[in-house]
């Protein structure tokens, strides 16, 4: 589960929700521009784009959910399972990433979606875990800039990449299925709509939002696809950053899942464990938890990004209330 969007403004937004039954030891993760990342196969990077998002961190490698750039370029990675097929071996003719290495591969040297696209054509992902304790997610990504938006998918015939017009990801079936289901909703208006049943039934409306009658309201994938694209697609907010912010979460927080609404597996609590929102422009990284509401914020710029270590900023998991008397 999951559901990431991308927002434009006067800045470009970015982020996701977490919806899962377990924790994974997340942290706020600032990756420095000199922090030295060693790949399984490909060449190691001793310098880069510095990177901000949540990841945890294990032998001192940054496993990230997702992040953004220095320079504005942003990736999420969403759960995908059957689907999600990657190599069991590497190509010569291509670079060999493993799946946990996508995210500091692609953010690390590319600055657009232009460029990333560029660089996944020669990439091919191999189905190599990171640890014999942590095994290969099965994931697709979200990759969006200030332009446009993207979706990767590695499934049983190859390497996809789709454009995203509608600037939202969640999880199964194939994003080309969400895109083709969207046509399903396409008479939802956020207009007053007009009685086109019969003009002898005398039916006359009863509230607002009427026109919006059909729209999903479960946490399916399909659903929360159709929810969050048409949320977003009608979004009116204000320049300022504290409206984009809480426009970004007051969207999110349409989609997220509450917990005790999904059945859990072996009794484990499944919900939204957290938001977040990335401005990519400036770099500051704002998050909330599931038992804490108030917003937090990291600035990668506000930190050592020429470094070679890495900078962690644990969550704050209290609620935080804010008394007037």
């Amino acid at each position: 589960m999951c559901t990431s969007i991308a927002m434009r403004n006067e800045n470009f937004y970015f982020g996701r929700n977490m919806d899962i039954d377990y924790s994974f030891g997340e942290k706020v993760v600032i990756t420095p521009r000199n922090y030295p990342f060693r790949f399984r196969y490909a060449s190691n990077s001793e310098n880069h784009y510095a990177l901000i998002g949540m990841a945890s961190v294990t032998d001192n490698y940054p496993l990230y959910a997702e992040a953004s750039n220095e320079k504005g370029l942003c990736m999420a990675g969403l759960n995908f399972p059957d689907n999600a097929c990657y190599s069991e071996a590497g190509k010569p003719d291509k670079s060999n990433i493993a799946v946990f290495e996508l995210i500091p591969w692609i953010l690390g040297q590319c600055s657009s979606v232009q460029e990333a696209e560029k660089l996944l054509e020669k990439t091919n992902l191999i189905s190599e875990p990171f640890s014999s304790d942590i095994p290969t997610a099965t994931l697709h990504w979200h990759i969006a800039d200030k332009n446009s938006s993207i979706v990767l998918e590695s499934t049983h015939d190859g390497l996809h990449i789709y454009d995203n017009p509608v600037d939202v990801l969640t999880n199964n079936p194939t994003f080309d299925f969400h895109m083709t289901n969207l046509c399903q909703y396409a008479n939802l208006s956020v207009r007053i709509p007009e009685n086109c049943l019969t003009q002898k039934s005398g039916v006359k409306l009863f509230g607002k939002g009427m026109g919006s009658c059909g729209l999903p309201g479960d946490f399916s994938p399909a659903s929360r696809f159709v929810k969050a694209s048409y949320i977003l697609a009608n979004s009116v907010c204000k320049n300022s950053e504290n409206d984009c912010i809480s426009q970004f979460f007051h969207i999110l927080d349409s989609v997220a899942v509450v917990n005790g609404s999904i059945e859990a597996r072996d009794s484990l609590p499944y919900f939204t464990v957290y938001s977040c929102c990335i401005n990519a422009d400036k770099g500051t990284y704002y998050c909330k938890t599931y038992n804490n509401n108030q917003i937090s914020a990291v600035n990668i710029f506000n930190s050592d990004i020429e470094s070679s270590l890495l900078m962690e900023f644990p969550l704050t998991e209290v609620q935080q209330i804010c008394f007037k008397n």
